[in-house]
């Protein structure tokens, strides 16, 4: 038979050996990171272009050259080195995750092992999957937006009045910044799922209560896009607003099987009281 001793790698590790492990596993992610961000930095042209393509594609089909400034004279290498620790901390996140996982897992059951790992593996390619679609979807549709407060001569002025064009001459700071508000904010939003099932797991929510709370949530999910997107843009907003809720729909088939499962291995076990889940569920 086996025991919880058993199942547990190596807990009883002295105190100065744990902050030894994490002292090793923390240099590990630094040298990680560091590695990366030089590699990205040495591409950092190649990069930016790629960030880029939205805008200079738009650009050319309002009849513009597909160009960008910077107007102070750090500009352009600041640009770089933001380019480098965003592409950097992504390339390495696989080794910093792994690394955390092979600290954090020797503390675990082997149960809680099989529970964490596929949320662990979800949870980056989650992130990967949010800035994807705010690149190739919402980016275009929110700059495309922006660029159609462009005012260019109409050719017929009025008497007396000159007009005046309005033409966008966007900086690489200002561009920059911008596009990784937006893949930021839907990578960190694509992790709603995750988020409530572990939440599920722990016992902190119910499928039953995630749906009772869904007119609740539509609410926060509206005034979380209108919060996570940049600018006032409308689009954005309710295009965040339509990725998050099948989002959440999702999250409750998630926890409604991780509670379908935790209550057939109560029952093969006997432990399953009927009177006490009533209870908790309000029937």
């Amino acid at each position: 038979m086996t025991t919880d001793r058993d199942e547990i790698d190596d807990s009883t590790a002295p105190l100065i050996e744990h902050l030894a492990e994490l002292r090793s596993r923390l240099i590990y992610s630094v040298v990680a990171f560091a590695v990366a961000m030089v590699a990205c930095f040495a591409i950092a042209g190649p990069i930016f272009n790629f960030l880029a393509a939205p805008i200079a594609g738009l650009l050319v089909a309002h009849g513009q050259e597909p160009q960008l400034i910077f107007t102070g004279l750090q500009q352009g290498f600041m640009t770089q080195v933001r380019i480098s620790v965003f592409g950097g901390f992504i390339a390495a996140f696989p080794v910093i995750g792994y690394q955390l996982w092979r600290f954090v897992a020797p503390g675990l059951y082997r149960k809680e092992k099989r529970a964490f790992l596929p949320f662990i593996l979800a949870s980056p390619l989650l992130f990967l999957l949010g800035c994807a679609f705010a690149f190739y979807v919402v980016i275009p549709l929110a700059y495309d937006f922006f660029l159609g407060f462009q005012q260019f001569g109409t050719g017929t002025p009025v008497e007396g009045q000159q007009d005046v064009e309005i033409q966008f001459l966007g900086t690489i700071n200002e561009y920059l910044s911008l596009t990784m508000k937006f893949m930021i904010a839907f990578g960190l939003c694509f992790q709603l799922p995750v988020a409530l099932t572990l939440m599920g797991i722990a016992g902190l929510v119910s499928a039953r209560s995630l749906s009772k709370f869904r007119r609740y949530a539509v609410v926060l999910m509206l005034i979380t896009a209108a919060m996570v997107t940049p600018g006032p843009d409308v689009i954005s907003q309710l295009i965040l607003f339509a990725a998050i809720y099948p989002l959440y729909e999702i999250s409750i088939l998630l926890v409604r099987s991780v509670e379908r499962k935790r209550e057939a291995e109560l029952r093969a076990a006997g432990l399953w009281d009927e009177d006490l889940e009533g209870a908790r569920d309000g029937t």
